[in-house]
């Protein structure tokens, strides 16, 4: 593998410059934003939420890597903006499994690694299925859907929960899944927009993003609080 060969993802980018997606970088700090007000929550709980703030970091870690991408563009980077994020999705799973669905810690494992098998085989098995090369298809959306599906599963699955239905929390993670979903569209149409949007609308799907992580994290410290 070549780490240092340069990757043009998204429409603002026309040359490997290290400014040449201004937008693009510059929306990263809807994440540090993001993060930022999600550890003050954590920390103001008693005890201090710890799975909040370590969720937290991690959305500060994820628009690092999304703003090392957007302005390196090379290969290395593009790992350092991937990892992150799939990193949150696997730990808000796990935690939902047991925070939300109280299961054995045994079961939260085994449930979480059968996720993350299904996020890898779901590309490619798509792509033997319908002969197309899915994730250009989806400038990379696919990779999304595994995650989009478990936010409206597990809602699903935690408004059946009288200790749920308490604090709201299923509605609650439906409502960030339907806007999860606005997020995905902004990130998929992208390219589809140069024509018209030079920027392109990748920024869009960063702010969405940081909002969607916020409030995934809002949630589970608040369930903490009121379902107990």
């Amino acid at each position: 593998m070549d780490w240092f060969a340069p990757v043009r993802a998204y429409c603002e980018r026309t040359d490997a410059d290290f400014w040449a997606e201004p937008v693009n970088a510059l929306s990263n700090a809807g994440f540090l934003i993001a993060a930022a007000a999600a550890a003050r929550r954590a920390a103001r709980t008693a005890p201090p939420d710890r799975a909040g703030l370590v969720l937290s970091g991690l959305i500060a870690v994820v628009g690092i890597g999304s703003f090392l991408f957007h302005t390196l563009a090379v290969t290395w980077s593009m790992l350092a903006d991937v990892f992150p994020i799939a990193l949150f999705i696997y730990a808000y799973f796990a935690l939902a499994l047991r925070r939300y669905l109280q299961l054995p810690a045994a079961a939260v494992v085994a449930v979480t690694a059968g996720f993350a098998a299904f996020g890898f085989l779901l590309t490619p098995v798509l792509g033997d299925i319908t002969g197309l090369d899915v994730s250009a298809a989806t400038n990379g959306s696919v990779d999304y859907v595994p995650a989009l599906l478990a936010l409206f599963g597990i809602a699903a699955a935690t408004m059946s929960r009288p200790e749920a239905r308490i604090a709201g929390t299923g509605w609650r993670l439906a409502g960030i899944g339907c806007l999860f979903l606005v997020s995905l569209a902004a990130r998929t149409v992208d390219q589809a927009a140069c024509t018209s949007l030079p920027t392109g609308t990748h920024a869009l799907w960063h702010i969405l993003n940081a909002a969607v992580l916020y409030a995934l994290v809002a949630t589970a410290i608040r369930h903490r609080e009121t379902a107990g």
